[in-house]
């Protein structure tokens, strides 16, 4: 069996005018993120760590912010077509672990629903799912609430 691990990274500034998404969840605030698509990013993240650990590129490779048919979609299209994409590689998830990091709005409430949203579409078990939210205090773009950004892990697992 081969074990392979990937890491995902992504961020998004706030702007006005556009609902905030984050693990397929619409969240409560007064801004929304910046971005092409929804500009969910921990979906970005989690699906750059799993094509990353099954060596197949990365999002903007499969998703070009350039490109039309993406604009305005919700994130979820991207994680339906990464699962697709590994199963025609034998790959199967074994995890996937994300930290959302952001100042505000509090996240905690949220983290259960994102858990089940990513569960569901990635079709994996709710323990198969870890988010967490952290603050950076004050410091760095997070902390001036100019945006957010998430870090992802995943493990795949291949008979």
């Amino acid at each position: 069996m081969t074990i392979r691990i990937g890491s995902g990274y992504d961020v998004h500034a706030f702007t006005e005018g556009r609902p905030l998404v984050l693990g397929g969840v619409t969240i409560p605030h007064d801004y929304g993120l910046a971005g092409h698509s929804d500009a969910d990013a921990v979906i970005h993240a989690i699906v750059d760590a799993l094509l990353g650990a099954a060596a197949l590129g990365d999002i903007g490779q499969h998703f070009p912010s350039k490109d039309p048919r993406w604009k305005d979609q919700p994130s979820t299209v991207f994680l339906t077509y990464t699962v697709d994409l590994l199963r025609q590689h034998h790959w199967t998830i074994g995890n996937v672990d994300a930290t959302i990091v952001a100042e505000q709005p509090r996240l905690s409430p949220h983290v259960q629903a994102m858990r089940e949203h990513l569960a569901q579409h990635l079709q994996l078990s709710i323990d198969q799912i870890s988010v967490k939210s952290k603050t950076t205090d004050g410091l760095g773009f997070a902390g001036r609430r100019e945006g957010i950004a998430c870090y992802a892990v995943a493990l795949l697992e291949q008979a």
